[in-house]
């Protein structure tokens, strides 16, 4: 399919399946609403399922891994070759994220997206479209036919994942630089001051944040992305790991597979995503809100509200995968509670 192609084959969630959830949550034997949004998060991956029947027991985190040019700059603590050691350290099973994913019972897959240099591993996707973007500053981070390519990638993963049963996808990501080329991605979509929206990252002195915030200025300059032109964004001033996971949310919505935004990056993807086709949010639940500037601000301008308020930095999908367990416990409320009825009590009715 071509990138119009998904965009044009995407559809709201079921309307009939999220009443249906809610019209259970009423029989419950609770105070209503009384686990506030994680009911809400439920209702809202029943609507994308299409079935008030819901189910997450197969769940995995999909981390797109790619490098960034923009690097050259100093923009950042380490240099690019965390990158690849990170991703590598994902195959293994030893990398922050698969600590924490084995406690929600779920699956990391580390995609080679971008990244600059050929990694190996069994549990590694190789889908690298080049070896790293170009440096943002100075010139275009890729060309618009990767980064369409990039998208399009992200697509195929979910369709593949859903062909395989999988009922839950978990947004993680890895590429040194990627808070600075989600910072320019933030500026130019909503309009703000570079300054505003970007932030230390992985710990950025005081001297290396005045560079970061220049060298996206100068990216802003040199490149003029279209801000009513998602992909002219994604492929002039962001970053392949942000393209393909802004395939992820699009394929989300057009296999029916919920999706849970993590940090800056993933949610930066999930602004590109909305903007590209406004339906596709619907398959979307935010997850924390970010430790970096722009966090919150992204979440507010999809109209998302997170679950968990933690401070949470550390990328990789650590943030997204915080709420799986939630989730899991929430739908055994869901689906073992007993209800009104059978307590023999009087339901909890709305008060006015």
């Amino acid at each position: 399919m071509t990138l119009q192609e998904v965009l044009s084959a995407i559809h709201p969630a079921d309307a009939a399946a999220r009443q249906a959830a809610l019209d259970h949550w009423s029989t419950v034997a609770h105070p209503l609403h009384s686990l506030g949004l994680l009911e809400d998060a439920v209702v809202r991956i029943a609507a994308v399922q299409g079935t008030a029947d819901v189910r997450i027991d197969k769940r995995v985190v999909v981390a797109m891994c790619a490098d960034n040019g923009v690097v050259a700059e100093g923009v950042t603590q380490t240099g690019q070759e965390i990158t690849a050691m990170v991703c590598e350290g994902m195959n293994r099973g030893n990398s922050s994220v698969c600590c924490m994913a084995r406690v929600a019972d779920a699956r990391v897959i580390p995609v080679d997206i971008g990244v600059a240099v050929p990694v190996e591993g069994e549990n590694i996707l190789q889908r690298n479209i080049r070896r790293g973007t170009g440096n943002l500053a100075v010139e275009s981070a890729m060309t618009r036919e990767e980064c369409e390519r990039a998208i399009l990638t992200g697509v195929e993963i979910v369709r593949d994942l859903a062909q395989e049963g999988c009922k839950l996808i978990v947004t993680g990501e890895m590429g040194i630089g990627n808070t600075t080329t989600s910072a320019a991605v933030t500026a130019v979509l909503l309009g703000q001051d570079v300054e505003a929206v970007t932030g230390r990252g992985a710990g950025l002195s005081s001297e290396g944040l005045r560079r970061k915030v220049d060298a996206i200025r100068r990216g802003i300059a040199v490149n003029r992305p279209d801000p009513a032109d998602p992909v002219d964004v994604l492929s002039k001033v962001g970053g392949l790991d942000i393209a393909g996971l802004t395939g992820v949310y699009l394929g989300g919505a057009l296999y029916h597979v919920p999706v849970l935004i993590d940090g800056l990056i993933s949610s930066v993807a999930a602004l590109a995503a909305y903007r590209l086709c406004p339906a596709a949010r619907d398959a979307m639940i935010a997850t924390h809100a970010s430790n970096e500037p722009a966090g919150q601000l992204v979440l507010r301008a999809l109209e998302l509200e997170p679950v968990v308020y933690g401070h949470l930095c550390l990328g990789e999908g650590t943030g997204a995968i915080t709420l799986v367990p939630l989730l899991d416990m929430a739908l055994a409320l869901y689906r073992e509670m007993s209800s009104f009825q059978e307590f023999n009590m009087d339901a909890y009715v709305p008060l006015t």
